[in-house]
């Protein structure tokens, strides 16, 4: 079971996770040990997350959410299994955290009176310059 926030907490069966050997240096060590782990979590079908959570955890998760709605999280950091294993659970749950945060309600404002005279300052400067480029009358000079 691994709690995220005090109304989320994800039960074992909706998590799983493989182990594969890490690809990088590591001696012979590397060749035998599988210590890269590749923590999965059924999102789409998970009953304790709700839908708008569920919403934004995939547009935060990008690539590593697969067309069956699971969250892939794979970690190779460390030569431990089980450190790897402990990397990939906690940035499973800060993933989800981040979700469970409802997004901030944008409050509309209005442009100063300073930068509205401002804007429209430049706008009139630069069609003056643009006005001054026109075609040169050879009868003026």
């Amino acid at each position: 079971m691994l709690r995220v926030t005090d109304q989320i907490t994800l039960q074992d069966w909706e998590i799983t996770e493989s182990f594969t050997r890490s690809s990088g240096p590591g001696g012979q060590n590397v060749n035998k040990v599988s210590t890269a782990v590749e923590l999965r979590f059924e999102a789409e079908r998970s009953p304790h997350l709700p839908g708008p959570v569920k919403a934004r955890l995939k547009r935060i998760a990008g690539r590593r959410w697969t067309q069956d709605g699971a969250l892939l999280i794979r970690v190779e950091d460390t030569r431990s299994q089980a450190r790897n294993r402990e990397l990939a659970r906690e940035r499973l749950k800060a993933l989800v955290a981040e979700a469970a945060k409802p997004p901030k309600k944008r409050i509309p404002t209005r442009p100063t009176l300073g930068s509205q005279r401002r804007r429209l300052a430049a706008k009139t400067k630069r069609g003056t310059v643009k006005a001054l480029r026109g075609a040169v009358d050879p009868d003026d000079g």
